[in-house]
């Protein structure tokens, strides 16, 4: 079994790009109001998920480890 990645958006960063959903149409989806959402809070960790984090505009996405909440993404500086 491999490892699972808790998801968080920040909407109150999100700025509707859509991004993350080109990258990982099955992790996220966009709300009426295009705010992103995960899918599911806990998801197999997969390069998409990777991908939309990386490739959010304004850094909304945060991706850590289920269960022990070590942080997967953004790396901590």
């Amino acid at each position: 079994m491999g490892d699972r990645w808790h998801v968080e958006v920040d909407r109150s960063v999100c700025i509707g790009s859509g991004m993350c959903v080109n990258h990982a149409p099955d992790g996220f989806r966009l709300d009426s109001a295009r705010q992103s959402h995960p899918t599911d809070e806990d998801q197999d960790a997969n390069e998409h998920l990777l991908a939309a984090a990386e490739g959010c505009p304004v850094e909304a996405i945060t991706l850590t480890l289920a269960g022990s909440g070590e942080v997967v993404f953004p790396p901590e500086e």
